[in-house]
């Protein structure tokens, strides 16, 4: 059906108007950002950033992006495919375990690796205890670089791809792995001529995902020292005062996320993983000889040590260390938890409106569920500039109740996709003759909704509520340009004690951010883990 055809027979109902009002209100931020971009700006801060930074804003973020994203590739595909095809031992617990490093943010592990590896560090400190050398006398890889910082946000980012390509490699269609073993291509040439190609989309929706994380990144970036896009937008706001200037750097920012997004979906529409059977196979894992074994357990060990045990590790010595000189953070937690409340709230609501409406066809439908994506692929630092031009235009000031509904807003904006997930994957369980069944008795779609589809919802509500929490406590651009003033969060306050050097301060509240969302991260691993039935060891 042609958009003109859908037009033409578009008949609006009870159900469509909460959607587009939940659309909607995911739409506006950005929306706003893209228009004061194109037809605002231009004064003297524009100027200046387009002539003196821009450059080099946009060079950062592209040397990110392409060094992180080869990094991933590089750990993310071997560990997925290692754990998904072999029996080795410890395969089942580094089968979750490799997902863990999604709950601590790249920026707490910006500020882990620049004090282990800076030069008072324990690493430096025990080579020259062991050696005799000074400083001087030796090279050591420094964190403060773009390399640095494409290392601290693979090692946070990587579990997209690992998760999408763990999923494609079990789902993808066992008999031709197992037609190409019969003919006698090795491990390596199965893995390069049949399996990576079929796995190709899911992976390269899995490292899109990951690269728009790495795009919306300002904390670790501002740490170590690498000028990006993201940096120059909050830059532009809180040094120079100029919103335009701002959402002209957006515009730009905004562009390459679409060029993501695009190649995304241009891998995914010219290849994909098919099943040749409708019937369930449990996958063959290949039991690897004793000392294969030992260095498949070493390879998923040492990535996992590099980017969740070191880091923590870290951050747990510095709190034990430092105890008795612990900087109070006890309203930097309460304000953290209703800022998060308040935006997992709204963005809850939302999600539900727009899961409700996934078996809905329809042009409403599709907006809202069109704008939810859409927001999840913007940076927050773009859709806070945007709530911030909006409450200047409606006259509202950043203070007090203002600020947190702005903030709720843009959580809400961002994240709602991540909690409409869930709940959607629970409705894609049920089966659709209930809803055919309603209808047939005479139910109204908003009747159908919430008689028969929110029950099945709501059963994906808790992990869509908890990962909603999670995503906003971890917020940090955003947070930094809308918060009233003096009103500091568990990542703000973590942000302010690292960029004055004070990393034992920063310590306890980057550790609680990591705390809180291992609990999200542990549920998605156990969903994961009892997703296909009879895998098993």
């Amino acid at each position: 059906m042609s958009t003109l055809t859908a037009i033409r027979r578009f008949r609006f109902r009870s159900i469509d108007g909460p959607a587009f009002l939940a659309g909607l209100i995911i739409a506006v931020p950005v929306m706003v950002t893209l228009v004061a971009g194109l037809f605002h700006g231009g004064g003297d801060a524009w100027i200046h950033i387009r002539d003196t930074l821009l450059a080099g804003y946009t060079t950062g973020t592209l040397g990110t992006l392409f060094l992180t994203g080869v990094l991933i590739l590089g750990v993310a595909v071997p560990s997925a495919w290692l754990v998904t095809m072999y029996q080795f031992p410890g395969r089942g617990v580094f089968e979750w375990l490799l997902i863990l490093p999604l709950a601590a943010p790249g920026y707490v592990l910006a500020y882990a690796y620049a004090d282990l590896m800076g030069v008072m560090g324990p690493f430096q400190t025990a080579l020259r205890e062991a050696t005799g050398w000074s400083a001087r006398d030796y090279w050591f890889p420094d964190m403060r670089n773009l390399p640095g910082l494409a290392f601290v946000l693979a090692c946070a980012l990587y579990p997209y791809a690992y998760l999408t390509a763990r999923a494609a490699f079990v789902s993808q269609s066992v008999c031709a792995l197992e037609a190409a073993r019969s003919l006698g291509a090795s491990s390596l040439r199965r893995f390069w001529q049949v399996a990576l190609p079929a796995a190709r989309p899911a992976i390269a929706a899995g490292l899109a995902l990951a690269l728009m994380e790495a795009a919306a990144d300002y904390g670790a970036a501002e740490y170590l020292g690498v000028p990006t896009l993201t940096f120059g937008i909050v830059r532009a706001w809180q040094s120079f005062g100029d919103a335009a200037a701002a959402a002209r750097l957006a515009l730009v920012l905004v562009a390459i996320v679409i060029g993501l997004v695009l190649a995304e979906r241009h891998t995914r529409g010219r290849a994909g993983s098919q099943q040749s059977s409708t019937r369930w196979r449990t996958v063959s894992r290949t039991r690897l000889p004793f000392w294969a074994g030992l260095g498949a357990s070493a390879a998923c060990g040492l990535l996992f040590l590099v980017a969740f045990v070191l880091p923590v590790s870290r951050l747990i010595w510095l709190t034990l260390e430092t105890r008795d000189q612990i900087a109070p953070i006890g309203r930097a937690l309460v304000n953290t938890l209703i800022l998060a409340g308040a935006g997992a709230a709204l963005a809850f609501v939302l999600a539900l409106v727009i899961a409700l409406t996934a078996r809905q066809r329809g042009l409403v439908a599709g907006f809202a569920r069109l704008m939810a994506s859409t927001g999840y692929a913007i940076p927050g630092a773009v859709l806070a500039l945007g709530a911030l031009i909006v409450m200047g235009y409606l006259g509202f000031t950043l203070t007090g109740i203002g600020a947190i509904a702005a903030l709720a807003w843009v959580y809400a904006s961002r994240f709602t996709t991540s909690g409409a997930e869930p709940m959607v994957a629970a409705l894609g369980r049920a089966p659709a003759s209930m809803g055919y069944a309603a209808e047939s008795l005479g139910a109204s779609p908003l009747r159908r909704a919430v008689s028969v589809d929110l029950p099945v919802a709501l059963s994906g509500a808790m992990a869509g509520a908890l990962i909603l929490f999670v995503e906003s406590l971890k917020e940090l651009p955003a947070t930094l340009m809308l918060r009233p003033f003096n009103w500091d969060t568990l990542s703000v306050r973590a942000n302010a004690y690292a960029t004055d050097e004070r990393l034992a301060a920063a310590a306890l509240p980057s550790l609680l951010i990591t705390l809180a969302g291992l609990l999200p991260v542990i549920l998605l691993s156990w969903r994961l883990s009892h997703s296909r039935p009879g895998d098993t060891e």
